[in-house]
Formats: C-alpha cells, sequence, structure tokens
C-alpha cells in the first residue's frame, strides 16, 4: 500500500475501534481522524469524542445523522417494502451507505488519503463499508485491521489495550452481553453467543427493545399513519419529521411485542449466519405502506414492484446502495409514490399489527360502486366477464385441442 499520511476511522469507542485507532498510528505512523454516526441507538455520546482524541485522534467528529438516515436512507427503502429473504429489514445494511459516505466525505474535508473500519473479515459490513466508499471516492485507499492484524479475540484485544496504556473501562466487564450487538433508529440485532447454535431458542433477556407478546398489554393499541408520497408524515394527525416517526413507532410497538424475527440468513461472503432482530417501528411501517398502496396503486405497477423488491432487498443488503442499478430502481419506486396519500388505521397487539381501515380521499382506486354485492346500478356490466374469460381461454383451449398433456 502507498505512503498513508492520514486516516479516518469509523470509531464507536469501545474496545475494538479504540485499539484499531492505536494499531493504525503505529503501523502507519500517520495522524487518526475519527468519525462517530449517532443513528438514534439511543447512547450517550458526549464522551466519545473525549475519549477519541485522549486516545491519540487529531481531530473527532462525532455527527448526529439521524435525521438523515430516516429521510434519505430508510423511507426510500421502504416505499419499496423492501424485506430481504422474506423476514429481515434490513436495518444494519441500510445504515452503511451514510456511514460510508460520511467516512469519504471526512476525508475530503481533512486532507485523509485512507479511511478505516472494524468490520471482520467474515460478515457484510466490510463489503458494504468498501463498496460505498469506492464508489463515492474511487482512489480513496481502504484498511481493515481484522483482515490484517494478529489480534483474534477479545483477550488479545485487552492485552494490547494494556500494552499500550489504552484505557478500557472495566465496570461492566462482568457483565458483558455474550452478543454481538449493532443498534440504529431502525432495529438492533444480535449475534454470536448461544446464538450460534440455530436450534437454542433465545433467552428473553436478549430481548432489549420489545416485551414478548405473552406480557404485551391485554388491551390493543389504534393508531392512524398519514401518508404523503409514500412516507408518513404525521401520526395520530400529529406531524412529525422522519425520526420522530420512527422513534414513536418504536416505542409503540416495543410496548405491543411487535417486531422481533429470528432468522438464518445468507450472507454476501457465503456463509449462513444466525441473527435476531428487533425492529419494532419498521414492523409497522411496512404493514402500513402496504395498506395505502393497496387502495392507491394500479394493479400492474404494484406487481413491478412486488418483482422488483427481492433485486434491490439483495441490492442494499449486499452494498450496492451507491449503484447505478440502485439508483435507477430507486427512480422508478419514487415515481410509483406520486398517489400513495392518505391514512391507514392499524391496531397493534400481542405482537401483532392488523390493518382496520385505509382511506384516501383523493387518491384512492377503490370504487364501491363497482365492487359493490349490492345493485350497481350499472357501473359494471356482469355479461363483459363471458368474452374476458373467452379470449383468456384461448389459448389453454388450443394447447388441448392439440392434444398437449396439461396435467
Amino acid at each position: 500500500m502507498a505512503e498513508i499520511n492520514k486516516i479516518v476511522l469509523s470509531y464507536s469507542g469501545g474496545l475494538d475501534t479504540t485499539a484499531i485507532l492505536k494499531w493504525l498510528q503505529q503501523k502507519f505512523d500517520c495522524e487518526v481522524v475519527t468519525f462517530t454516526a449517532d443513528l438514534g441507538d439511543g447512547d450517550d455520546y458526549s464522551p466519545v469524542r473525549e475519549k477519541a482524541l485522549k486516545s491519540g485522534a487529531t481531530e473527532a467528529f462525532v455527527d448526529d445523522v439521524r435525521e438523515e438516515f430516516v429521510r434519505d436512507y430508510v423511507f426510500p427503502m421502504f416505499r419499496c417494502n423492501t424485506i430481504y429473504e422474506g423476514e429481515y429489514l434490513l436495518g444494519t445494511s441500510i445504515a452503511r451507505p451514510l456511514i460510508a459516505k460520511r467516512l469519504v466525505e471526512i476525508a475530503a474535508e481533512t486532507g485523509a488519503d485512507a479511511i478505516s473500519h472494524g468490520a471482520t473479515g467474515k460478515g457484510n459490513d466490510q463489503v458494504r463499508f468498501e463498496l460505498g466508499a469506492y464508489a463515492l471516492k474511487p482512489d480513496i485507499k481502504v484498511i481493515a485491521p481484522w483482515r490484517e492484524w494478529d489480534l483474534t479475540s477479545r483477550e488479545s484485544l485487552m492485552q494490547f489495550c494494556e500494552t499500550h496504556q489504552i484505557e478500557v473501562d472495566r465496570k461492566h466487564e462482568g457483565e458483558r452481553s455474550p452478543y454481538s450487538m449493532d443498534a440504529n433508529l431502525l432495529h438492533i440485532s444480535y449475534e454470536g453467543g448461544i446464538l450460534e447454535d440455530p436450534n437454542a431458542e433465545p433467552e428473553e433477556a436478549m430481548w432489549l427493545w420489545s416485551v414478548s407478546p405473552e406480557a404485551a398489554p391485554d388491551q390493543a393499541t389504534y393508531i392512524d399513519l398519514t401518508y404523503q408520497d409514500g412516507d408518513v408524515v404525521a401520526i395520530d394527525g400529529k406531524a412529525m419529521t422522519p425520526a420522530e416517526v420512527l422513534t414513536h413507532l418504536n416505542k409503540l410497538g416495543g410496548a405491543n411485542g411487535i417486531g422481533r424475527t429470528d432468522i438464518v440468513e445468507n450472507r454476501y461472503v457465503g456463509m449462513k449466519a444466525r441473527g435476531c432482530y428487533e425492529t419494532p417501528g419498521g414492523t409497522i411501517l411496512l404493514k402500513g405502506h402496504r395498506a395505502m398502496e393497496s387502495i392507491t396503486m394500479d394493479r400492474e405497477l404494484g406487481h413491478l414492484k412486488d418483482e422488483l423488491m427481492p433485486r434491490y432487498a439483495q441490492l442494499i443488503y449486499n452494498g450496492y446502495w451507491w449503484s447505478p442499478e440502485r439508483l435507477a430502481l430507486q427512480a422508478l419506486i419514487d415515481q410509483s409514490q406520486r398517489y400513495v396519500n392518505g391514512v391507514v388505521r392499524l391496531k397493534l397487539y400481542k405482537g401483532n399489527v392488523v390493518v382496520v381501515g385505509r382511506e384516501s380521499a383523493s387518491d384512492s382506486l377503490y370504487d364501491g360502486r363497482i365492487v359493490t354485492f349490492e345493485d350497481d346500478a350499472g357501473a359494471y356490466d356482469q355479461q363483459d366477464a363471458a368474452g374476458f374469460i373467452r379470449l383468456n381461454a384461448l389459448r389453454l383451449k388450443v394447447a388441448s385441442t392439440k392434444g398437449r398433456k396439461l396435467v
């Protein structure tokens, strides 16, 4: 690797990235700038800047990107009703392109010629960070310590910190979670520990954002979501920003036992991995959005979106947010949301999100005069169905007449 003069490190303030900070300084004998993204995980980031500077960083950026995260990443993704492999709402995946973008921006601001991250060589995040960075700044150098150093365990990291007099907070060491966790406004994920056995049920104490469905209130919670161009802009009539929407829905969903998933997913690097996720607000958003589209979106446009969704989800999961194909798909998706306006009423009850009403005063395609079982006053001529069926049956009849076996 060519000579490196300054590195921007994606920094959490934890053991791993604090050790990486010192390791980068030693290996490359250069300045290290840190970047910490407040994505809404609830942590207090006020000490992080001080810790980074105390650990040797020449500058420490701590950015509140909650609104940008939900507005420019989460909401665009949910306009496509995006879900990976039928279950995963992509909470970790969708945060990575934003972090990659800020790393590249800070590198430009500070004159750095490299970025670094703490993702391991076994996971998806290394791919997401690096594909994003290369797409936005092709000549950027990327340093991934977990693919280079010999610090392969928590014990070796602790020893490295002790050797180099790096202060490590030990007061909660005995209470340390056995899981590897990642959290932002969209979700919290759990991996490792007993979860590495796909047949082991997670302990109830693992879940941090939601009560169990069994312990949820016996009384249902009703909410109204107001949509504009496919995005929720108000809850129960109160206007909210994107981050406020997701924060509020997380609280309501968690209190009603909503949003837990336990899945084995196919990582991009080739292995299967088990993960547990809590996505209470996202689960509500997905249900509400599909309900809003059900009365406002043209049938064929909706079916086209459904066909494209798995491809779109795969692009996000694999790290191709900053790719021409994702941008092209996004343009189609955003265009499709022009008439997705109105209000959806939902019932939250013991882990379930139930649609109980939907209305759109200006953009509904639901015509009660046509669909009614009562007298439709000539709005629909049922005799038209006979010719429709005959024309659609024509190719089937021809094939059968020619002796082709269809059973």
